[in-house]
């Protein structure tokens, strides 16, 4: 098929666009770079791609696609509580605008990078995709609207899917610090805490980055009656875990450290429970490879192997909103985040 793929220089799109070529996919990116140059370890995959910002999409043209895989925002809930504007604008508006555009172009498939934070508050119920949303940030809201209005966009001729992924862990070229696993293992290993600024009792359902790009690929390659205007919990039942257990198996793995928790911690309202149970049903394509603890192996070898340091953890490279104030305050981005 051929695939334009928004956010391919990303924590996941930068894992993902490989693999859809080696399964014999033509992609085409399209990125604002916001990030292009926080790479840590590997190179990017390079391919046709446009530069621009999913707001505006100069000079694009989606006729002759068969399909939209778009991942392209701001990409988590510290992004979203910085300029909330700006998450409704960028992750809600301009989604909603580039499926209308590809419907119109005649793109029969539109792939939309949910997220399990659509349930929010929920507690330690187990939730499948019939739950109700309880979205607590603008992430999350941005997320629960783009479904519902590409939900009304899906008829014969446009076929959405829903990929609510679980919280993302792993190495990838260009890595994030501001996830549970990657963040509470970097501390480990440049400070010997396990640094918990919650209580730790939050749920949070775990996804390898190479099984979420592999859910994608399934979702592409599967028949259109079995993902027509359907969301997945993207993820596997068993892998659901409080953050304290988490921090648990980071101490086990990395040796020398201790579980800390920081002096203020309090509960994080952000907890949900996910069943997976329906992508592992219904998707044969998606066989997940990866658990917590062989994550985390993971990520201690390539810190290791980098020499990470403490600054480098805490510096702005590898987390998404200190790397964009950044690029603000130098005067590279503007107060709406367009390149000057």
């Amino acid at each position: 098929m051929k695939v334009l793929l928004t956010g391919h220089n990303g924590y996941i799109g930068s894992v993902l666009t490989p693999m859809l070529k080696a399964h014999g996919h033509e992609v085409v990116g399209l990125d604002t770079n916001y990030f292009k140059r926080c790479l840590f370890v590997g190179e990017l995959t390079e391919v046709p791609g446009f530069d621009t910002d999913v707001r505006t999409l100069d000079g694009v043209e989606l006729e002759g696609f068969d399909a939209v895989i778009h991942l392209a925002g701001l990409s988590n809930d510290p992004l979203g509580d910085y300029r909330p504007t700006l998450t409704e604008e960028i992750n809600q508006q301009a989604s909603v605008a580039l499926a209308k555009r590809a419907k119109a172009a005649g793109v029969p498939r539109f792939l939309f990078a949910s997220s399990c934070s659509n349930y929010g508050a929920a507690g330690a119920d187990f939730l499948d995709e019939q739950a109700s949303f309880n979205p607590v940030t603008p992430y999350g809201v941005s997320k629960v609207n783009v479904e519902k209005a590409l939900n009304q966009l899906a008829d014969d001729s446009f076929s959405p899917t829903y990929l609510r992924a679980s919280t993302a862990y792993g190495v990838s070229p260009l890595l994030r610090f501001d996830l549970v696993i990657n963040n509470l293992t970097a501390w480990a290993i440049t400070t010997g805490r396990v640094f918990i600024k919650s209580d730790g009792t939050p749920w949070r359902p775990m996804v390898h980055v190479e099984d979420i790009a592999c859910a994608y690929i399934a979702v592409l390659e599967a028949q259109r009656s079995v993902v027509h205007n359907q969301a997945f919990n993207v993820g596997v039942t068993t892998e659901n875990y409080q953050v304290r257990e988490l921090a648990d198996i980071v101490q086990d793995i990395v040796p020398g450290c201790k579980v800390e928790y920081a002096p203020d911690a309090g509960p994080d309202p952000r907890c949900y429970r996910v069943d997976c149970n329906k992508i592992a049903r219904t998707l044969h394509g998606f066989k997940p490879q990866w658990t917590v603890e062989r994550g985390i192996e993971q990520l201690y070898q390539a810190y290791r192997d980098v020499g990470l340091t403490l600054e480098e953890f805490e510096g702005e490279r590898y987390k998404r909103i200190a790397h964009i104030k950044h690029l603000v305050e130098d005067g590279l981005l503007d107060d709406h985040l367009h390149w000057r």
